[in-house]
């Protein structure tokens, strides 16, 4: 059986952990924090639950997912997978901080993914130290519902890495596109981004309203969700963070997130895992 590691047990990384159970994938889910692991074992439990109840899987394809999904706190079990995903927090250091623990624990034939949405890959691979096996696997969220995978060259990216990469995510069901120039925000977060901040500065200004907004984006433009209500699924926290990721490499005005999303996200106010962003949600 297929081994694959996944570092980081958030929405993310459990959502990615569910998506290659039900590929057959052997999973070893890893997190520093047993709390978080308990999280994510009830989050992908739930999501195959409704999944069943939907008829899009069968119970006994459910449970098989999930046994195939280890949580542990041991980053050496990393060193049996043949690929690593790695799903932390997005912060260079902190992602710069895995891959170097990475290298040293996996062989060299392993290939290592980060699944960041706006941060260089070539940055996060200098703390590697066979740059040429890190690759972007941007998976899109929630990852058990979303089909699209942005994967994203580094500098230095290897073809066999890339396809490697490719191989995993389509056979989670994803399909990929390839980002060859290795630019702050990729493709898909920079143009969610921009919309993003431009819609949320005419409802700053007193343009629209946040409904309206997204009223307009849906039957206008034929948009399945509004760019409001992406962002508060997404997590305002996010998507200010990233929108600073990209205005810092590019210094293009249009990346800096508007004093609403700063605002939010200051105050608590990061959409649905909050219960409040640009809409309520019940918790």
């Amino acid at each position: 059986m297929s081994q694959i590691a996944v570092i980081g047990s958030g929405l993310m990384g459990s959502g990615i952990a569910q998506v290659a159970g039900l590929a057959g994938w052997s999973v070893s889910l890893i997190d520093t924090d047993p709390r978080a692991l308990e999280r994510a074992q009830t989050a992908v439990a739930d999501s195959l639950g409704r999944f069943v109840a939907k008829g899009r899987v069968g119970e006994d394809d459910a449970q098989a997912a999930q046994d195939r999904i280890a949580h542990t706190t041991d980053m050496e079990t990393a060193a049996e997978a043949e690929i690593v995903v790695e799903a932390v927090f997005e912060r260079l250091d902190v992602k710069r901080e895995v891959f170097g623990r990475l290298s040293a624990i996996c062989p060299a034939e392993t290939v290592l993914a980060t699944n960041t949405s706006a941060i260089p890959i070539t940055e996060i691979a200098a703390a590697a130290s066979e740059p040429e096996r890190v690759v972007g696997t941007h998976f899109f969220s929630p990852v058990p519902m979303m089909k699209l995978c942005e994967l994203v060259r580094g500098l230095h990216t290897g073809d066999e890495a890339l396809a490697r990469a490719r191989e995993f995510a389509e056979s989670c069901g994803k399909t990929c596109v390839v980002v060859n120039r290795d630019v702050a925000g990729f493709a898909t977060t920079r143009l969610i981004c921009a919309f993003i901040n431009e819609a949320a500065a005419l409802v700053e200004d007193g343009v629209i309203s946040a409904e309206d907004l997204d009223t307009a984006c849906r039957l206008g433009f034929g948009h399945p969700m509004g760019p409001l209500a992406t962002a508060d699924l997404t997590g305002i926290d996010v998507i200010a963070h990233a929108t600073e990721n990209i205005y810092e490499d590019t210094a293009d005005a249009k990346f800096f997130p508007p004093a609403i999303l700063r605002r939010m996200a200051a105050a608590g106010e990061l959409g649905r895992k909050s219960g409040k962003g640009f809409f309520s949600y019940e918790r």
